[in-house]
């Protein structure tokens, strides 16, 4: 697309948002006047501007230039100035007063206010005070917009410009000239490697120190990306010699300046010396300490007659629903009802919301106030569902805000000085909790509250950093019941025995007559797409009864590729969500937004806004915060108001700014990971080839579970067995398991001594 440049005299600011800088405005080309839009900070009427961007059509107002870069200059001419002056720019500044000045002193109006601002007081109105505060906030402008355009010497877009500018004001010429590797620690969305390139503009050596100590801090970030809370320091040294290209003993010299300056920690453990960001080492010692403060309140009396108190209140509560409980269940129950700390462990089919409803049952009884919370919106929804109680996500529990100069941090309401009030906290799908969060929750329980998590210790670990279920489980140290008892109702479901049959290494029975799990084998990738439009258009809606668009979920190991998530999802939604003269669409990058489309967060945002809204419409719930994985709908696009209108499935209706829709993507196939703590009617795996370290059993394991009624697989037999052959945990660089262990056993000991 040809890159089109144009350059003339703001006219109209017809929109601007001050927090991002998205401006709608107009410049006079010529005597044409040509609409502009995207991120342009702190423009005024009169001054002149170049703009570089692409032609795009607006369905309300037509031809509209997307601007990618800009450059301002000052009006020289004396109308320009007066516009400049008379734009609101300086508080107390008119037209009229405006235009004296200009009369007054003509070409030379910006000279006088910027260098002789006592000549301003030639001018009926102005007093000395007001033309020193003329001439302050005139030279305060002068100086943004040279930072403005000093950034954008150094390719930074608006944007990024923007949010420099808001951190350090004046100081960013020296920041960026010497050090602009703080940007990366400052600033939300500048990495090591846009950081590194405005070095490398700014003649910064390569082997100076800073660079060396932010790469080593961008690789330990990249590790916690993809789960690590710390790195052994041989592979963060060859990462990092890599990144760099430099000898290894200048990165081990940075590693000992950074632990010096207490940004990380260095610790020997098991043989490995792990290399620690400061927050990872402090959230796992946090975490290991407050699960065994908390297990201490464990008070079961294992004899007597509080067993036979419980004993008959479990066998009441069999009488009262008709279920009868597995032992393994009943021994869950019975260790609940007695405090501490709890894990209840199992997969499909093994009874775990039964155990939760009969703990639920006895609970009440006792008038104990329970919470039950889960990590996302859907898996909340279900655990409400399944149980008849309200669940919240850990994040509503929690009451999360956020730190308004920087949008990365969020904040919890509730922490040790302001504790969750309850009786008994219930956690489930708590194989999603990764260490941050459960660094937060842990600090908000207090003394004395009971806590029980419920999760599948074999399904995929958490997106963030940290394996917290297994690690608590492996720790030894704390109570964990394990269901393994499959009902025989739930033995009538190919899906749950084939999930628990891969999950042993076992191949699965399939398409037996009457079963909910199909495989359909194709050989070719096309024809594996096809096979997978067919199968949501119109196949299984006339199977099923179930709807392709709102029941049905197509699960996928990848995100690259001919059967990955982007590539679905443009064939899907043309599939499923056609475009229509009916539906608006808003393009951003390469992306078709389309109402009805599904879409999905793609990262946590603290700060915006949702509602709920009954079924007359009448609000009745409002807060902030939508996170990771919520998935939804866009229920309107807005061209004029520039929103993008999202129905989430837990019923939060959010409003994106246009400038925002970089978080969203589109859902009709989302990863396996992205799949976690959801279930689906339908589930289609493309099952066809992939790179073995994603091509692993327990993500096959936790595809299968995510399905209520009907799985089916479409690709190669000899890909479905090999998954369940690889069975190669997802490493990662945890210790929370020792942590616990050893903390544990120098408490006993202590204890012990005394």
């Amino acid at each position: 697309m040809e890159e089109i440049i144009l350059k003339g005299e703001i006219g109209d600011i017809i929109f601007q948002n001050k927090e991002n800088g998205y401006t709608v405005f107009t410049i006079l080309v010529q005597e044409e006047e040509i609409t502009c839009v995207g991120i342009v900070p702190m423009i005024h009427t009169g001054e002149s501007l170049e703009v570089r961007g692409n032609w795009s059509n607006h369905p309300a107002y037509g031809k509209q230039l997307q601007v990618q870069f800009y450059e301002k200059f000052m009006p020289t001419s004396q109308s320009g100035m007066e516009k400049y002056l008379s734009s609101g720019l300086i508080r107390g500044l008119g037209p009229k007063t405006s235009k004296k000045i200009v009369e007054r002193f003509g070409d030379a109006a910006f000279y006088v206010i910027e260098e002789k601002p006592d000549l301003l007081t030639e001018i009926k109105g102005i007093t000395h005070e007001k033309a020193q505060r003329i001439s302050e906030i005139f030279l305060e402008q002068h100086e943004l917009r040279k930072v403005m355009m000093f950034l954008q010497s150094f390719e930074v877009s608006p944007a990024y410009t923007m949010r420099i500018y808001k951190k350090y004001k004046g100081r960013t010429f020296e920041i960026v000239k010497t050090n602009p590797y703080r940007l990366a620690d400052d600033i939300f969305g500048i990495g090591f490697k846009m950081a590194d390139k405005m070095a490398a503009n700014a003649g910064i050596a390569e082997d100076d120190p800073n660079r060396i100590k932010a790469a080593v801090k961008y690789v330990l970030n990249q590790g916690a990306v993809n789960g690590d809370c710390f790195l052994p320091k041989e592979k963060l040294i060859a990462e990092a010699v890599e990144l760099l290209q430099l000898h290894p003993l200048s990165v081990e010299n940075a590693i000992r300046e950074l632990q010096v300056e207490s940004q990380i920690w260095q610790e020997k453990m098991e043989g490995i010396e792990a290399v620690y960001l400061n927050f990872y080492y402090y959230a796992e010692m946090a975490v290991a300490k407050r699960l065994l403060e908390l297990s201490m309140s464990f008070s079961m009396d294992s004899q007597g007659e509080g067993l036979d108190i419980l004993e008959r209140q479990i066998h009441q509560a069999e009488e009262e629903t008709g279920v009868l409980l597995a032992a393994e269940q009943r021994q869950a129950v019975m260790e609940a009802m007695s405090g501490g700390v709890l894990i209840i462990t199992g997969g499909p089919g093994t009874g775990k919301t039964t155990t939760i409803n009969t703990i639920l049952r006895l609970l009440a009884k006792e008038e104990k106030e329970v919470l039950l919370a889960a990590p996302t919106g859907r898996a909340a929804k279900r655990m409400t569902e399944a149980t008849g109680v309200e669940a919240k996500t850990i994040h509503r529990l929690l009451g999360t805000t956020f730190l308004s100069d920087d949008n990365r941090r969020q904040v919890f309401d509730k922490n040790e000085d302001d504790p969750i009030e309850a009786d008994v906290i219930i956690i489930d799908e708590t194989s999603m909790v990764d260490l941050h969060l459960m660094h937060a929750l842990l600090r908000a329980i207090a003394n004395g509250t009971a806590v029980i998590f419920v999760g599948d210790m074999d399904q995929l670990p958490s997106v963030g950093a940290g394996n917290v279920l297994k690690d608590m489980i492996r720790s030894e140290r704390l109570r964990v019941v394990r269901l393994r008892h499959v009902f025989r109702q739930a033995q009538e479901s190919a899906i749950i025995m084939n999930a628990h049959r891969i999950n042993e290494g076992e191949e699965p029975v399939l398409n037996e007559d009457g079963t909910d799990f199909f495989f359909m084998r194709r050989a070719y990738g096309q024809e594996v797409l096809a096979t997978v439009q067919d199968l949501v258009k119109s196949r299984l809606p006339k199977f099923t009864g179930q709807d392709g668009l709102a029941d049905m979920q197509i699960l996928t190991p990848m995100r690259k590729g001919m059967l990955g998530v982007q590539s679905l999802n443009q064939v899907l939604q043309q599939t499923l969500n056609p475009s229509s003269h009916k539906k608006k669409e808003k393009q951003f990058r390469q992306t078709t937004f389309r109402e009805g489309d599904k879409v999905m967060q793609m990262k946590n945002n603290y700060n915006i806004v949702w509602r709920c809204y009954n079924c007359q419409g009448k609000r009745t719930d409002e807060g902030l915060g939508v996170y990771n994985g919520d998935a939804g709908r866009i229920a309107k696009i807005d061209e004029e108001n520039e929103i993008l209108q999202v129905l989430f499935d837990d019923g939060k209706l959010v409003d994106y700014d246009f400038t925002q829709l970089e978080e969203l993507e589109l859902a009709y196939a989302i990863t396996i990971h992205k799949s976690q703590g959801s279930e689906y009617p339908v589930v289609i795996l493309p099952i066809y080839s992939g790179p073995p370290m994603l091509m692993t059993r327990n993500l096959l394991y936790t595809a299968v579970t995510r399905a209520k009624k009907l799985v089916v697989l479409v690709g190669l037999r000899e890909t479905v067995n090999g998954m369940i052959a690889n069975n190669r945990e997802i490493g990662r660089y945890t210790a929370l398991a020792e942590r616990i262990r050893n903390l544990y056993d120098f408490m006993f000991e202590q204890e012990e001594q005394t």
